[in-house]
């Protein structure tokens, strides 16, 4: 079967000539043709071809050994981008919409042709693991929304890399939500772990895909070892430590020493080497203490303070319940707002940084308690 191109004007594009036309339909049609074939193209298939025209509302396709495809009707104008941006001649991939119109042509669809091509190339992004660096478009509670060949897709909170993930003590969503609106239009580097053409869904992850699996790092730990990490970060509520690639642990506040510590970023920089004791791995996370490897204030508290002793201590912080006086390094006892009758009243008395003198109403050295009544002079 002769086909004879067009090259007309300047644009590359031509038309077939009506005797070529005329030769395709008095062959016995399109369908005598699949029907001799071995291997016809099949509805859903995506097939390669070289244009052969392009016409106003219409492209001719050649699919050897098969025939002629064409693309006209809304799959013209749905694949108006495509169609502006290819020449005769060029090699194009169409998805078979109908083996065989009215006229005896393979139906065929670029756009969807084109939407088949990025799934399947998506697919291949996951099994060869390759990584896309991609700007993020916008955030939700949830994660982070990505942009890749057009397809939006979902960067789960969960898949976020440690320096990247919303550290909130409370898990408030509305925190959580502004935390990860800080990361919009940043660039970061991501694989696809998931893509779903059925529901059009890409699920992206900035995990190493490389990386060991977490729970096989954690089983290397035990409760009690004590190892050197490094600070990745502090928020309010404690400090992060790196134990190795992968795997991170917090230092709760409440860990780091036996005095109060009211703000963790004045106390460590990132980068900074510290050691650290485990005390629980759980749900594949571990918590570690800086204050356990350090000597208990307590223990020697208990020989030398009793319920009734009337001590010296510095007001050191306010809250809700009272006032917090420290008697020596490490060893701090409430103050309870019912002993003055007010906030206003308990502030007028006690001043922040001064000394003053108590009576220890409670004393349980076991628990880290002690409760204190304010002798005034």
């Amino acid at each position: 079967m002769i086909r004879k191109v067009n090259p007309s004007t300047g644009s590359g594009q031509g038309i077939l000539e009506q005797a070529d036309l005329m030769e395709i339909k008095n062959v016995g049609g399109m369908e005598k043709v699949l029907n001799e074939s071995k291997n016809p193209p099949s509805v859903d298939e995506v097939i390669e071809g070289t244009v052969l025209s392009i016409e106003k509302a219409k492209v001719y396709i050649d699919i050897p050994p098969f025939g002629t495809g064409i693309i006209y009707g809304r799959e013209y104008i749905n694949a108006r981008d495509i169609i502006k941006k290819i020449n005769v001649g060029d090699t194009v991939a169409g998805k078979v919409i109908s083996i065989s119109n009215k006229d005896g042509y393979i139906e065929i669809s670029l756009k969807e042709a084109r939407q088949a091509l990025i799934w399947n190339e998506a697919e291949g992004a996951i099994a060869e693991k390759k990584i896309f660096e991609l700007p993020v478009q916008e955030a939700n509670k949830g994660g982070l929304m990505l942009v890749w060949q057009g397809i939006t897709g979902f960067l789960p909170a969960s898949q976020l890399k440690t320096e990247h993930y919303p550290r909130v003590s409370d898990g408030d969503k509305d925190k959580i939500l502004e935390e990860l609106r800080k990361l919009v239009g940043q660039k970061i580097s991501v694989a696809i772990i998931g893509a779903s053409p059925k529901e059009g869904k890409l699920i992206f992850s900035e995990k190493n895909p490389e990386q060991k699996n977490k729970e096989y790092i954690i089983d290397k730990y035990v409760l009690g070892d004590v190892v050197t990490g490094e600070v990745t970060g502090m928020v309010d509520f404690g400090v992060f430590v790196k134990l190795e690639e992968g795997l991170e642990g917090l230092v709760h506040i409440s860990e780091i020493d036996w005095a109060l510590v009211e703000n963790p970023k004045l106390m460590f920089h990132v980068g900074q080497k510290v050691k650290v004791k485990i005390i629980e791995i759980k749900d594949g996370k571990i918590s570690l203490s800086i204050k356990a490897l350090k000597e208990n204030p307590w223990n020697d508290a208990e020989k030398k303070y009793k319920k009734d002793a009337i001590v010296e201590g510095v007001i050191i912080k306010f809250n809700k319940h009272g006032a917090l006086a420290s008697i020596e390094e490490g060893i701090a006892g409430l103050v309870h707002i019912s002993e003055f009758g007010s906030d206003e009243k308990l502030h007028d008395t006690l001043e922040l940084g001064k000394s003053y003198t108590f009576k220890i109403t409670l004393f349980d050295a076991k628990e880290q308690r002690m409760t204190l009544s304010y002798v005034p002079k």
